[in-house]
């Protein structure tokens, strides 16, 4: 698999600083049911990258200390790490806000059957993968099969309250090296196709901008597309977008337990603070500052185009 990494190091994108930190975005292993074509972390059934018990543990004297609300667990797909569910429940007992990044087929797989319960006894919030509402255009991303088990999924989570009183976000991916189409109305779209075709209900929809790393990234190099994508980014993008990027207010952790200004600097191995060695989980618990300059790279330009990306959606919806 081509990489393309080489050439999102240099850059010329703005000077970012963080702001204080709200979140941390936690990447509990590389292990996936699913491999799709868009993945920004190359996550399949054949890895075997998983968060330990000690790193966990370090996480939440972590979230016991600081003053971080939100943590947001993301993969692979998170559910699989076998102590997912310590994790949550522990997270909880402190208060603390949990987000999980749900590719909906895991609810139904063997030995899974429980989880959308555990889920909703916790109060998770659920953002889940749902690249289109159109079964063709969900495939070609995500595999065959995959949409009528998101669909019978998302009517499981409908029943448990998600939707309503219990929040349930949608992720909204493009098929290909196009920008996403306004949120805003592309949302309404979801709403009445999803309500109408499945009786579907959710709370908000969030559009989310192809990152050139990774499969995606590999994709773009064999087709011979990077130029023109990453000349789409730039051309696109917009300086309002700078104040409200997620990294401004995020902290990334791998599997490992190591930092990273965002999720697509941990896939591109740029480590926090671009030190000489590596910062840990750990040094968040005695000493380590954080206001050193955010690393950036030519990749940046996808958070920033048009109305920007982020884990939470558009930036300027």
């Amino acid at each position: 698999m081509r990489d393309t990494r080489p050439l999102l190091l240099h850059s010329d994108f703005p000077p970012v600083h963080r702001a204080s930190l709200e979140t941390l975005q936690v990447n509990l292993g590389y292990l996936c049911n699913l491999s799709c074509v868009h993945c920004h972390v190359n996550a399949g059934p054949h890895r075997t990258e998983q968060m330990d018990r000690e790193t966990i543990d370090a996480l939440l004297a972590l979230l016991d200390r600081a003053s971080i609300h939100t943590l947001d667990l993301t993969g692979g797909a998170p559910e699989l790490n076998p102590h997912f569910r310590y994790l949550v429940r522990e997270a909880r007992a402190l208060g603390v806000h949990v987000i999980d990044r749900c590719n909906l087929t895991v609810l139904l797989e063997p030995g899974h059957e429980d989880l959308a319960d555990f889920l909703a006894e916790q109060q998770v919030e659920i953002c889940a993968s749902l690249p289109c509402y159109v079964q063709e255009n969900v495939e070609a991303q995500r595999g065959k099969g995959v949409y009528d088990l998101s669909i019978q999924a998302l009517q499981q989570l409908n029943a448990l309250g998600y939707g309503a009183e219990r929040m349930l976000n949608l992720v909204y991916n493009p098929v290909g090296p196009v920008l996403p189409p306004p949120q805003e109305a592309l949302e309404a779209e979801y709403r009445r196709e999803l309500k109408q075709r499945f009786g579907i209900r959710f709370n908000h929809l969030m559009t989310i901008t192809n990152m050139p790393i990774s499969r995606f990234g590999s994709v773009l190099l064999a087709q011979g597309q990077y130029t023109e994508y990453m000349h789409l980014l730039r051309e696109n993008f917009s300086q309002s977008n700078m104040e409200t990027l997620m990294c401004r207010r995020l902290l990334s952790v791998d599997w490992q337990g190591f930092l990273y200004d965002c999720d697509f600097n941990q896939m591109l191995d740029l480590p926090l603070l671009a030190s000489d060695r590596r910062r840990h989980i750990r040094d968040l618990l005695s000493t380590l500052t954080l206001d050193e300059p955010i690393i950036t790279g030519e990749h940046c330009y996808g958070c920033a185009a048009g109305q920007g990306s982020s884990c939470g959606g558009a930036l300027d919806a």
